[in-house]
């Protein structure tokens, strides 16, 4: 009886290569969103007919990652990884020149209308976990999905100095070039991608067993739970981050420099220590690593209640940040080892609209929240939910049904 060959791109060589390539990818197609964040709300200002519009095209990239999350798996499994990827990138190109060419024609919705598309082009990005999650071996998912989101610090960096430098590039229409950039971006992460070789989707064969519905997976303790505690993760990082520079300007006379020191400090905090997470997940587990995630949460919410000074928003925003890291790369590795191979498609489709609707509701209410409840009843709120994920965790162990990490 002769032993089954591993598929070719569960290799080491294939897989470390493939690592590299979206890594790659990431850095360059993620700082989409990096410029979004930098350069929309500036550029909206001379474009919207009402000033308080000028937060709306952020708004329409944000709906659009969440309405775009289900669509982007169907696709990436209809198509196969690779293709469905590199339309994503392509999504991205797209929306950059439509970007673009809507600050020089001086068109606000259609401005708005482009930034969904990269929002479209980002809810392809948050596939990447699950691409390379599917396409190694078992022992290598939780490193994997760590490194692959290591590019999200290089694109901390590239978003940011890309609107900058596109800043004052077309006399007349500021930031047009910024958007231009989106462009080259999405450009170099398409190329890159095409060079991936990544594992085909699994589509059941007449008369293969078809998996577990998409009811069946929900109530499964392994699957509901870190849809649950990624939802969650997302959903808190999100909205502290969106009303702490807020608070920090708008309520507590911070500059708006010490401001977006604050958060370029959270954003690499949520992405450096992917360095680890996937050796952290390997000794002690997805689980433990999803609780140690919730409980970083929790105290960053503490530290914004026992103080207001710029050092205490860093900290407690370095906090959220390495919170979130623990709380979704280890939802995700939970999520990854919990289905078949032929459930792949169902199980991810449910986790993506979950997830990032969370991620979209907590930020459209962000903002509203800090104005009518308060900078302190926000991070009251945290606690409660941190025990919810806490409580959920202890079920799914209680019961058994830990995922391997």
């Amino acid at each position: 009886m002769t032993q089954q060959a591993s598929p070719p791109w569960t290799q080491r060589g294939t897989a470390y290569r493939n690592i590299a390539l979206l890594t790659t990818s990431m850095a360059t197609v993620s700082s989409n969103q990096a410029v979004v964040v930098s350069a929309a709300a500036l550029a909206a200002i001379s474009l919207a007919p009402d000033p308080a519009l000028a937060t709306l095209p952020m708004t329409a990239t944000i709906v659009g990652l969440a309405l775009s999350a289900l669509p982007a798996t169907r696709i990436i499994h209809g198509l196969g990884r690779r293709k469905g990827l590199m339309l994503g990138a392509a999504v991205g190109i797209a929306a950059g020149v439509v970007a673009f060419y809507s600050i020089i024609l001086g068109s606000f919705w259609l401005f708005c209308a482009s930034l969904f598309f990269v929002g479209t082009s980002a809810a392809f990005v948050q596939q990447y976990r699950f691409a390379i999650a599917d396409s190694v071996s078992g022992d290598l998912r939780a490193r994997a999905i760590s490194l692959v989101l290591v590019g999200g610090v290089a694109a901390g960096i590239i978003g940011p100095q890309t609107a900058l430098f596109g800043k004052d590039l077309f006399a007349g229409a500021p930031f047009a070039g910024s958007f231009l950039g989106i462009v080259g971006l999405s450009a170099i992460g398409f190329v890159v991608l095409s060079f991936t070789r990544l594992a085909p989707p699994r589509h059941p064969k007449p008369g293969d067993a078809p998996g577990r519905s998409t009811r069946e997976l929900l109530r499964s303790p392994t699957v509901f739970v870190p849809i649950a505690t990624a939802m969650i993760s997302y959903a808190l990082m999100t909205f502290v981050m969106v009303a702490a520079p807020l608070a920090m300007v708008t309520v507590w006379g911070h500059s708006p420099a010490e401001a977006t020191g604050a958060i370029q400090a959270h954003i690499v905090a949520m992405y450096l220590p992917s360095l680890i997470t996937g050796w952290v997940i390997s000794r002690i587990g997805a689980p433990a690593t999803i609780a140690i995630g919730l409980v970083l949460i929790a105290g960053c919410a503490f530290v914004n209640l026992n103080g207001v000074s710029v050092l205490h928003f860093s900290v407690a925003l370095v906090m959220l940040g390495v919170g979130w890291n623990f709380g979704f790369i280890g939802s995700t590795t939970m999520l990854t080892g919990a289905y078949a191979p032929e459930e792949a498609e169902r199980a991810q489709a449910l986790n993506e609209p979950l997830v990032f609707g969370a991620m979209a509701v907590a930020s459209i209410g962000s903002g509203v929240l800090l104005h009518t409840i308060g900078w302190q009843s926000i991070n009251v709120l945290a606690f409660p939910i941190v025990l919810v994920g806490l409580a959920l965790l202890g079920w799914c162990v209680m019961n058994g049904r830990r995922a391997p990490a």
